[in-house]
């Protein structure tokens, strides 16, 4: 059944009960439309707007759904305490009541796209959270699951989620990993960021640290870290080493940051580079001998010359103390 039917039935129907309780009654004041009113219509599988987009709601995912206890006019405010409602209802206003992340989400790429560059396709709640089978962030079904943000975020970025799933996170994730990174632990979830930007490129460092603490120490330690951690982001960070989406293992050849391909990798910076220049390390440990035996020897050596300058001169210092004191007793 149409819903252009049904609304000309309820129209005829309160046409008949206007005339059977004659002029001088006075009618009751409307009451708002319950759910059971809106799924009268809506519950209809077949039930389409007037261009034949679909308008059905199935009641079992509503009732499954998180906002179970909303009416559908706690959303839907402007379907009115009349029916048959109008044809084109306005967007659901999330915000109302989830102010606080409406606000993040107002200052993300994605609102701006939608908003002010209009690009009706950009992504609102709904895209990302479901319609009306809304669940949990917790609960496995729910689109913003954990483990199913990827697919999420791959309905409008499928060229980014390709390059994903080839790579180390992906694979982490698929075997269970709790902490396997997803979209949203680099580039949040309401807040998303332009990632052509210094201040993305200096906080993306950061980001990385919070799993690799003991390799962003020791990029750290090198000039490429000295020079992003004054501010500047004109030299190399681990995206631009290591890629960004499509993360592999070093003992992967198509890794960029595999022996086949360091010379590469490194061109695109340093133009004119050789085997011996990718030699450098770019993440020194002086405490793991394996890993580099000079730097190891010249960390110990360091280690003993610093605080033995320091004694000898503090030593020296103090017996030229002492004996200009002394001496200023004699005289």
């Amino acid at each position: 059944m149409s819903i252009r039917r049904i609304r000309f039935g309820l129209v005829v129907a309160a046409v008949c009960a206007a005339s059977v309780s004659g002029a001088t009654t006075s009618a009751p004041s409307p009451q708002p439309a319950t759910s059971e009113d809106c799924l009268s219509c809506h519950g209809d599988a077949g039930a389409r707007r007037a261009d034949g987009r679909s308008v059905a709601v199935d009641a079992a995912r509503v009732a499954a759904s998180i906002h179970a206890p909303l009416a559908c006019v706690d959303c839907h405010a402007d379907a009115g305490k009349d029916l048959p409602h109008a044809d084109r209802l306005a967007k659901v206003a999330c915000g109302s009541c989830h102010d606080d992340v409406a606000g993040k989400y107002h200052d993300s790429i994605h609102a701006w796209a939608k908003e002010k560059a209009g690009l009706v396709g950009a992504p609102s709640c709904a895209e990302c959270h479901g319609a009306h089978d809304v669940t949990p962030h917790t609960a496995a079904t729910s689109r913003v699951y954990r483990g199913r943000v990827p697919a999420t975020c791959g309905a409008c970025h499928a060229g980014v989620r390709e390059k994903y799933d080839a790579g180390v996170h992906a694979a982490a994730l698929k075997k269970g990993a709790s902490n396997a990174p997803v979209c949203i632990d680099c580039h949040a979830a309401h807040a998303t960021a332009r990632t052509d930007t210094d201040a993305w490129r200096l906080r993306a460092t950061a980001e990385c640290g919070t799993c690799h603490a003991n390799v962003v120490e020791s990029y750290r330690r090198t000039f490429h870290g000295k020079v992003t951690s004054l501010g500047s982001a004109r030299v190399a960070a681990c995206a631009d080493c290591h890629g960004a989406h499509d993360i592999r293992s070093a003992a992967e050849t198509t890794s960029t940051v595999s022996k086949a391909r360091l010379v590469e990798t490194c061109g695109r910076c340093h133009q004119g580079a050789t085997e011996r220049f990718v030699q450098y390390d770019p993440h020194p440990d002086p405490s793991d001998y394996s890993r580099g035996a000079v730097l190891w020897w010249a960390n110990r050596f360091y280690w003993l010359l610093i605080p033995g300058c320091f004694g000898f001169f503090g030593l020296h210092s103090a017996l030229w103390y002492w004996r200009s004191s002394h001496d200023g007793e004699r005289s």
